[in-house]
C-alpha cells in the first residue's frame, strides 16, 4: 500500500508545473532522500545528546582536576601546619584549607547527583531532556572551575609558609640521622665499659629509656610534627652524646680513683712518720721558749695519730667502694681523706714551722719588728700622696698599727729571759695585715 500510494504521489509530481517542485518536494516525508528515511526530529535528539554528552565529559575532567589539586594541596598544608611555630597560624591555615573542603564536597556531591539524575544512554532521551542535560552539567562544570581557580589561588598565597616549611622539613633528616648515631655510639661505648668489666647499670638504664624516643623518631614528622620531631632529635642526640661520654669516662675515672687510693695511702704512711717527730719540737720548745709559745701544740702528737686512724678507715672504705664499682661513694670517700690529711699534715707541720720562727725572733727580733715598721711608712708614703692631710679613713688605723707595734716591741722587751716571742710574731703580723688592708683601699679609691 505504502509503495502504490508513493507512486501515485510522483505521479502526480510529474504533471505539475516546474516551479512547484521544491515546494512540493519538501512537503513529501522521504521525497527524494537518495535511499533511507530519518526523521528530522530524531536529529535533533541525538545532535543535544552529544553536547550534553561533550558537557558530561568535560565536567568529569573539571571534577578530577579538582580532585588531584585538592589532594596535593592537602599535602602542601599537612606540610605547613606540622612546621608551624605559631599554632594560631597554623589553625587558620587548616581552618581556610576545611572551609575550602566543605565547598568542594558541595559541589562534588551536585556532580554525582547530576550523574545519577541524567542518563545520557537511554533510547527514551528527548530533546527537552537532553537539553536540561546539558545545561546542567555546564552549570556544574563551571561550579568545579570555579573553585579550583579559587583553590588554586589559596594555595599560591601559602607559598611563603610552604617554603618556610619546606626548609624546616629539610632539617629533620639529619636532626633524626645525628640522634640515631648518637644511639649507636652510646651502644658501642656501654659494649666497651663491659669488656672492662665494668659496671654501667645506670647507663644501661638511661640509654634504655631512649628506646621510646626512638620509636616515636621513627614515626616521623606526618605523625609528630616537624619541630616536635626535630627538638626530640636534639633532645635524644644530647642525652646519647652524655651516656658515652660518661661510659668512655668510666675507664678513666677508675684508673683515677686508683691512682688517688694509692697516692693518698703513701701520703698518710708520711703523715704518720713525721708525726713521730713532732715529740722531739716540742721536747726543744719546751726546753727553750716559754709556754705561751707551744701550748697550744701540745696535742698535735695525739691529734695527728687520730687523724691518720680515720684516714686510714676511710681508704678502706673508698676501696671497699671502688670494688664495687660505687664511683660516687669512693670519690666521696677520698676526698674526706685528703681533708684529714691535709689538716694532719697541717698540724705536724706548724710544730717545726712554730721552731724555726722562734729561733729567727729571737736570734733578732729587731728583724720583725723592721718589717712592720717598713709596711707602715710605705702605707703612710700611699696615703699622703697627692695630699696635704691624710683621709681620717686612712689615717686612723694607720696610727692604731703604729701604736700597738710600739706596744708589742715594748712587751718583748718586758720580758726578760723568757719574753713571750710568739705573741710578738703574731702582733707584728697583725700590723702588716691591718696596713695591707688600708693600702688595698687606698688604691681601689684611686683605680
Amino acid at each position: 500500500m505504502r509503495a502504490t500510494r508513493t507512486a501515485k504521489e510522483l505521479a502526480g509530481i510529474a504533471l505539475l508545473p516546474l516551479a512547484l517542485l521544491p515546494a512540493v518536494a519538501l512537503a513529501l516525508p522521504g521525497a527524494f532522500s537518495g535511499g533511507g528515511v530519518r526523521r528530522w526530529g530524531r536529529g535533533r535528539v541525538e545532535d543535544l545528546r552529544a553536547e550534553a554528552q561533550a558537557a558530561q565529559d568535560e565536567t568529569a575532567a573539571a571534577f578530577y582536576e579538582l580532585d588531584t589539586a585538592q589532594r596535593e594541596l592537602r599535602i602542601t598544608v599537612e606540610t605547613i601546619t606540622a612546621a608551624a611555630d605559631d599554632s594560631r597560624q597554623a589553625g587558620r591555615v587548616a581552618h581556610d584549607f576545611a572551609a575550602f573542603g566543605e565547598r568542594i564536597d558541595q559541589v562534588s556531591h551536585e556532580y554525582i547527583r547530576t550523574v545519577d539524575v541524567h542518563d545520557l544512554d537511554s533510547e527514551n532521551l528527548d530533546a527537552g531532556a537532553a537539553s536540561r542535560a546539558r545545561h546542567d552539567f555546564v552549570r556544574v562544570r563551571d561550579e568545579l572551575r570555579r573553585a579550583k581557580t579559587d583553590l588554586d589561588t589559596f594555595g599560591q598565597s601559602l607559598a611563603p609558609l610552604l617554603e618556610r616549611a619546606e626548609n624546616q622539613l629539610r632539617q629533620v633528616a639529619p636532626a633524626v640521622e645525628s640522634a640515631k648515631r648518637a644511639l649507636l655510639d652510646a651502644t658501642a661505648a656501654l659494649d666497651a665499659v663491659r669488656e672492662a668489666r665494668l659496671a654501667a647499670d645506670q647507663l644501661a638504664a638511661a640509654l634504655a629509656a631512649l628506646g621510646p624516643e626512638l620509636r616515636l623518631l621513627n614515626e616521623g614528622p606526618a605523625q609528630h610534627g616537624i619541630q616536635p620531631t626535630v627538638r626530640r632529635a636534639e633532645e635524644v642526640r644530647r642525652r646519647a652524646e652524655a651516656i658515652t661520654a660518661e661510659a668512655e669516662q668510666l675507664p678513666r675515672r677508675a684508673a683515677g680513683i686508683d691512682k688517688r687510693l694509692s697516692s693518698l695511702r703513701t701520703r698518710a704512711q708520711a703523715i704518720t712518720t713525721r708525726a713521730g717527730q713532732v715529740e722531739p719540737v716540742l721536747s726543744e720548745l719546751r726546753r727553750r721558749f716559754s709556754a705561751a709559745c707551744w701550748q697550744d701544740l701540745q696535742r698535735v702528737p695525739e691529734q695527728a695519730a687520730a687523724s691518720v686512724r680515720e684516714a686510714e678507715s676511710a681508704l678502706g672504705e673508698a676501696r671497699r667502694a671502688r670494688d664495687e664499682q660505687r664511683w660516687d661513694d669512693a670519690t666521696a670517700r677520698l676526698a674526706e681523706v685528703q681533708t684529714l690529711l691535709g689538716r694532719t699534715d697541717a698540724a705536724v707541720s706548724a710544730a717545726g714551722e712554730r721552731l724555726r720562727r722562734l729561733n729567727e725572733v729571737s736570734f733578732d727580733p729587731s728583724k720583725e719588728a723592721d718589717r712592720a715598721r717598713f709596711a707602715i711608712r710605705d702605707g703612710q708614703r700611699l696615703a699622703m700622696s697627692g695630699r696635704q692631710i691624710p683621709d681620717p679613713r686612712h689615717a686612723g688605723p694607720l696610727d692604731a698599727a703604729v701604736e700597738r707595734l710600739d706596744r708589742a716591741v715594748a712587751a718583748l722587751e718586758a720580758g726578760g729571759r723568757n719574753p713571750d716571742y710568739w705573741l710578738f710574731l703574731t702582733e707584728t703580723e697583725a700590723v702588716r695585715a691591718m696596713v695591707s688592708s688600708v693600702v688595698e683601699d687606698i688604691r681601689q679609691g684611686k683605680s
